[in-house]
């Protein structure tokens, strides 16, 4: 049987990021026809993670709708997956990766980016140093692919904040300030990106097709993954022959 892939997002106050993340799971389920595709939230949305995860018959692969690694990924994703479906497999959280980098770039060129401005890849922010090094790392590759400097900036827990990037910036030659929206969906934090100040800020990444081909690219590694830790049993009978 293939694995259900159940997608599981933050979670948002925001109707208008609940309706942006239902519609990037339809756009991966559109990827690939007739494959189950199930949406769930980790916090504040529903249906949550730990309603879904029993309700799915079968093999379950799991894949977090995090940008960046964290407590989310770390702690509450391992804690509701342990109770309610130990027997799940679980991909690696999205970024950074070079499909995100081309939606990001994409959604710029959308916004009206010049090749004057400078960039700003905001976003949400941790209290866990890998994850901020994930988005300083995403950062890097956006900026070799527009060919100029982007500065990763947090709109909460990490540094340099939003304000201290757009201050430091200020005081360039730059004309223009863009800011890559590096939030999937619309909600606090984007909100946060918006009203910053910059001259541009681009869309959510949202219901790109990019973002949902990375989603199965996750689900494919996480499932070649745990096929591979699995011993064959022929080769293991035939072990038990040769002893």
């Amino acid at each position: 049987m293939t694995p259900s892939l159940v997608l599981a997002a933050h979670g948002t106050r925001s109707t208008a990021g609940e309706r942006t993340l239902s519609a990037l799971a339809e756009t991966v389920r559109g990827a690939r026809p007739g494959q189950r595709v199930e949406l769930s939230y980790l916090e504040i949305s529903s249906p949550p993670l730990s309603e879904v995860l029993p309700a799915v018959r079968g093999p379950v692969v799991v894949v977090p709708l995090l940008l960046a690694g964290g407590y989310h990924v770390h702690i509450d994703l391992p804690e509701v997956i342990a109770e309610h479906r130990p027997d799940a497999v679980v991909a690696g959280w999205l970024g950074p990766h070079r499909l995100l980098t081309s939606a990001l770039a994409r959604k710029l060129d959308r916004a009206g980016l010049r090749s004057t401005d400078a960039v700003v890849l905001g976003a949400a922010g941790s209290s866990d140093p890998s994850a901020l090094a994930d988005v300083r790392a995403a950062a890097h590759r956006l900026a070799v692919r527009l060919a100029r400097p982007v500065t990763a900036a947090f709109a909460s827990a990490g540094a340099p904040s939003l304000e201290e990037a757009m201050e430091r910036l200020a005081s360039t030659p730059a004309a223009r300030v863009a800011i890559a929206s590096y939030v999937l969906a619309p909600g606090f934090f984007h909100d946060r990106l918006a009203t910053a100040g910059a001259d541009l800020v681009s869309e959510p990444l949202g219901a790109d097709p990019d973002v949902a081909a990375l989603i199965w690219h996750r689900y494919d590694e996480a499932l070649h993954r745990s096929r591979a830790a699995v011993p064959d049993p022929r080769i293991l009978r035939t072990g038990a022959r040769q002893a």
